[in-house]
């Protein structure tokens, strides 16, 4: 895929295309965050997108680059679930129930998705890799993630991110 891609240049927000659906398409509210790293770098940014009108997301996604320690939860619960989870103020614990590859078709191009079931029903993931090494996780509460879905997925302007 071409569009994944790393950023040339020293932008002052992540070095690598932030893959998600534009804002502007989301009939709720919308909000991102960037974890960063003890040296400033970024280790991974985070999108909710809010349909329930300030009560709690519908939806998680993180863009986690290689070396991001949120890509290691060393329980295999993905790192987005329990961002959805704390959002929703759901304390319950989650665990790992299972995980599936499963094959989607992009226009030409074929992704390997993996579905991350976990012990909360009403939680659906979905995580697949990109050509860049950036790992994309899509946690969404209440909502089965349909292979529609990731049509939506583009790379949003690097100025989002930008400290200003």
């Amino acid at each position: 895929m071409s569009f994944l891609r790393r950023r040339s240049g020293q932008p002052t927000g992540p070095d690598f295309d932030v893959l998600a659906m534009d804002p502007g398409d989301w009939p709720g509210d919308f909000g991102a965050a960037m974890m960063t790293g003890p040296d400033g770098s970024c280790q991974g940014i985070f999108l909710r997108y809010d349909l329930f009108g300030g009560r709690g997301p519908a939806m998680f996604i993180g863009n986690l680059p290689e070396g991001s320690p949120a890509r290691d939860t060393g329980d295999s619960v993905p790192f987005e679930v329990r961002q959805l989870l704390a959002a929703l103020g759901d304390e319950e614990p989650v665990e790992f129930v299972s995980a599936e590859d499963f094959p989607v078709m992009l226009g030409d191009d074929l992704l390997i998705v993996k579905k991350v079931k976990v012990s909360e029903g009403r939680v659906f993931c979905a995580q697949f890799g990109r050509s860049d090494g950036v790992q994309v996780t899509i946690a969404s509460w209440d909502r089965p993630i349909s292979d529609d879905l990731y049509q939506l997925l583009k790379p949003l302007p690097a100025d989002m991110f930008q400290q200003g």
